[in-house]
């Protein structure tokens, strides 16, 4: 990827140089323009943007360290995708200025119990709050603990972070190609398995290099290295190096064993034995601090390679110095100086010839052309706000059609984010005329030929056409378009003219002499209507269908009319025994044979009761028929 220095990310971030660079993405020290402060920016290389792995395994670092509030750990500040320039996936960090553990451990080789220890501490601290809500971190590494330049101690790269907040996990092949080697718990290389305790294996390993200065297996290839972790036992402390505590020996002994279960549980276990041992060694030492900055020895300052110092030396010697005037004899000898002395005059004089070019070409020359802020996605008022104070012009030179900018925004610049221009010189600009639509035209009621001459006319696909029945719309003629008419779509959108087959035809079944409730559920539900109406019958029970309209075994249109003529029972009636019952109980048991009933009363008794039935019991009456009770 090239060095994206000078460019704005997502109109906020300056990039001001490449720190680092990687297999995966770059980090630049950057200026966040939006709160004045410095941040670490890091930039997935756009080869790997399309790769859905990657851009998972990027975005799951910043869920990672987001997901994590502590001290300890570098915070993740923000997290997108840049628009506005070089398209890049980039992530936002809070700026530690200082060096990695692998630098201090380089310069200091190995450390004292007590300094290993303060180390430590912080970093089993921040794993704690990462194991507690089901984070594993799963690349600890030397590599990933940085020292900020006031001794406090952060874990980065979350990279190959694992738990329920963020989805699913690597396979056991990426695990090892993305991890450390050196450091990879032996269920990580056989199984690609990771818990809580792979990462109690990856400080173990840790802290044995900073209490020995080396790792327990070194090998020419990563392989050799992964096969001794599986079979190999890493050593105790103790045999390497005299004076290490015993119970701090253990420690890192059960930490690193090849067994998971005869690991600390967590870090949280690890944190808590070690902070014993250190209590026990420093009894006087105030143990209330929570280990955020730690006294460290600051780096000594690199000497220059022997080489360059050497050609410094021997440039500086080259330099003529003034002298004393000279004898006959002096001059003699100094025109017989030596070929190396006037070699190193010559490279003096082509480095002030380097000089004085590098100065013309920065301030006259090529050199001295603006470079071109990114303006992609930004109006024409906000492009003449960005160009002008740096004494740049823009004008449009094309509108084009964009799915991804807004309409009146720019989609490119000619020259792009990054290139350079004349001073004074214009820069072009291609505007978005928004997103390309085409609205589909009104083709219902018209016939399939004259619908397709219609739609031809415009950039569309046009599909098979798609037959189904209507209520409404003709046989053979247009029901609608899918997608519907009206409907805004993009170019070359697949249209399917959908044609009537007129009313759908159903076969009736027969239902007389069969529940009409059955009739009723069954015929509503193959779309038709039921009309019911009701009549004595001397052969069907109440309930049941006498007579169907149109009868079965017919067809008739969908959602038209079914009528039903629905079993009343007989018309007859016969006069029940009701004498001796009271008044009120004749009258309704009557009333329930569809008689109609005529009291007469007779006598002063409160409560009368049946004395007398016209006609008499037994007799059969039409319903409807007028029965006399006489009661007293």
């Amino acid at each position: 990827m090239s060095d994206l220095t000078g460019e704005l990310i997502d109109g906020r971030y300056q990039l001001i140089r490449q720190m680092a660079t990687g297999g995966m993405a770059s980090i630049y020290e950057a200026l966040d323009t939006r709160l004045d402060r410095k941040v670490a920016v890091k930039i997935m290389h756009s080869h790997l943007a399309q790769d859905e792995q990657f851009v998972e395994r990027f975005i799951r670092e910043a869920k990672a360290a987001a997901a994590l509030s502590h001290p300890n750990i570098v915070a993740v500040q923000d997290q997108g995708w840049n628009q506005n320039g070089t398209p890049a996936i980039f992530l936002v960090m809070e700026m530690i200025e200082g060096h990695t553990l692998r630098e201090y451990l380089n310069e200091q080789g190995r450390l004292s119990v007590q300094d290993g220890i303060k180390f430590l501490l912080p970093v089993l601290s921040a794993l704690s709050a990462a194991h507690k809500i089901g984070i594993v971190h799963r690349d600890i590494k030397p590599e990933n603990i940085l020292i900020s330049k006031e001794g406090r101690i952060k874990i980065a790269d979350f990279g190959l972070a694992k738990g329920p907040l963020l989805g699913g996990t690597m396979t056991a092949e990426s695990s090892v190609i993305l991890g450390s080697v050196s450091y990879l718990s032996p269920e990580q290389v056989q199984r690609g398995v990771a818990d809580s305790r792979s990462d109690v294996y990856s400080i173990g390993i840790t802290a044995f290099e900073i209490f020995t200065g080396k790792k327990p297996f070194e090998g020419a290839e990563p392989i050799q290295i992964a096969y001794m972790h599986v079979n190999n036992r890493v050593p105790k402390i103790s045999t390497l190096v005299n004076g290490i505590p015993e119970e701090l020996d253990e420690l890192i002994y059960a930490a690193t064993s090849a067994n998971p279960d005869e690991r600390p549980r967590d870090a949280t276990v690890f944190n808590e034995k070690l902070s014993l041992i250190s209590q026990r060694l420093n009894p006087k030492e105030n143990q209330l601090s929570l280990e955020l900055d730690i006294p460290i020895e600051p780096m000594r300052p690199k000497k220059a390679p022997k080489s360059l110092r050497k050609k410094l030396r021997e440039i500086t010697e080259a330099i003529p110095i003034p002298a004393p005037r000279e004898t006959t004899a002096e001059v003699v000898k100094r025109k017989k100086a030596s070929k190396r002395v006037r070699r190193n005059r010559k490279v003096a004089l082509l480095m002030a010839v380097a000089v004085g070019i590098t100065g013309w070409y920065v301030l006259i020359g090529p050199g001295s052309r603006v470079v071109v802020p990114s303006t992609v996605g930004a109006t024409e008022l906000e492009v003449t706000a960005a160009l002008g104070p740096i004494g740049l012009n823009s004008i449009v030179t094309e509108r084009q059609f964009s799915e991804d900018i807004p309409e009146g925004r720019v989609i490119k610049s000619i020259p792009e984010a990054g290139g350079r221009i004349d001073q004074s010189g214009t820069v072009k600009l291609i505007l978005s005329k928004g997103p390309e639509r085409f609205v589909i035209p009104l083709v219902r009621g018209l016939t399939p030929g004259v619908a397709r001459r219609v739609l031809v006319a415009l950039p569309l696909s046009l599909q098979p056409n798609s037959e189904e029945f209507s209520t409404t719309i003709p046989k053979g003629y247009v029901i609608d378009s899918n997608p519907p008419s009206g409907e805004k779509v993009k170019r070359n959108a697949l249209i399917v003219l959908r044609i009537s087959k007129g009313i759908e035809q159903i076969a009736l079944t027969s239902y007389v002499g069969k529940s009409s409730d059955q009739a009723l559920n069954e015929l509503q539900e193959a779309g038709f209507v039921v009309d019911s109406t009701y009549a004595f019958s001397e052969i069907l029970l109440p309930g049941e269908v006498v007579s169907q309209n149109p009868a079965g075994g017919a067809t008739a249109d969908k959602g038209s009319k079914v009528a039903l003529v629905i079993s009343k029972g007989t018309q007859y009636a016969y006069i029940p025994n009701i004498f001796s019952i009271e008044e009120v109980k004749a009258v309704q048991a009557l009333k329930d044979l569809d008689l109609k009933v005529v009291v007469k009363k007779i006598g002063k008794k409160t409560v009368k009761k049946v004395t007398n039935i016209s006609p008499k019991v037994g007799t059969k009456v039409k319903r409807g028929s007028t029965v006399t009770i006489t009661v007293g």
